[in-house]
This record gives structure tokens, C-alpha cells and sequence, in this order.
């Protein structure tokens, strides 16, 4: 069995970005030489999620005003977290909803998406390096 372990960094402009990383995750698949296998794709900051979902800009403002509108980011001495002096508690709270990875099969040297599947990379407290960890194993 081969693997391959890579890091991709992030710094986004604004708190709140879903970016797409399916390319990036591709890349990798590529490089590990791996035919049949799993990829697992995982933020390594609790402020920051990777979920699997359709690349539209509705669904991303969607996904931006009810992630609001569950955990707002202000007022902000409404989190007992807060107290500690960071500014980020919804952060956690919306990654928590989003998820912390995915895994995704690797078939004949490609990631086996199903229709419209596409892996993003949610950052909800941004503006500062994260890292994403890419592990591929298999054969």
C-alpha cells in the first residue's frame, strides 16, 4: 500500500469563504500515483470546515445567511467562550454544523464524485494561515 501526505494552506481575505479545493485535492490524487484508494481531506483549525456539496453561488449565500443566522457572529459577550477574550465562539459553533472532513474513494486514479459533488474548504474565522490535511491511501 502507498500513501501520501500533503498540507494545503489557506488565508482567506474575509472571516467568513468557502473556497473550492477540488482542484488542488485532484492535483494530489495525481501526484500520489494511487489508482484505487481513499482520500481523506480534513481542516486542521476548529474554526474551519471541509464538506462535499454543489459548487453554486446560491447555495453559498444559503449556506453564509443560515450559518448566520444559527450561530451570529455578534453580539459577541452572548458566548460564554468569548470570555476568554477571542471573538470567535460562533466560528466553532459553525464549524461544528459543517463538519471537520471528508473522505472520498479514489477509482482508476480519480476521486469517484457523485453528480454535481464538488469539496470545499469553509473558513469561519479567517484572515490568518489554516492548513488542510490531504492523506491518500491505497494502491
Amino acid at each position: 500500500m502507498k500513501s501520501l501526505t500533503e498540507y494545503l494552506t489557506f488565508k482567506t481575505k474575509s472571516r467568513r469563504e468557502f473556497v473550492n479545493i477540488t482542484p488542488d485535492v485532484e492535483k494530489l490524487v495525481v501526484k500520489s500515483g494511487i489508482k484505487e484508494g481513499l482520500c481523506l481531506v480534513n481542516a486542521m483549525h476548529i474554526t474551519a470546515s471541509v464538506f462535499i456539496n454543489d459548487n453554486e453561488s446560491g447555495l453559498h449565500h444559503d449556506y453564509e445567511k443560515w450559518l448566520e443566522e444559527l450561530a451570529p457572529h455578534e453580539p459577541i459577550d452572548h458566548y460564554r467562550h468569548n470570555d476568554t477574550g477571542e471573538d470567535n465562539a460562533d466560528a466553532h459553533l459553525k464549524r461544528q454544523v459543517m463538519g471537520r472532513e471528508v473522505v472520498v474513494a479514489i477509482t482508476n486514479g480519480q476521486l469517484d464524485f457523485g453528480p454535481w459533488e464538488t469539496i470545499f474548504y469553509g473558513e469561519f474565522d479567517g484572515r490568518r494561515n489554516k492548513r488542510v490535511l490531504v492523506k491518500i491511501i491505497g494502491e
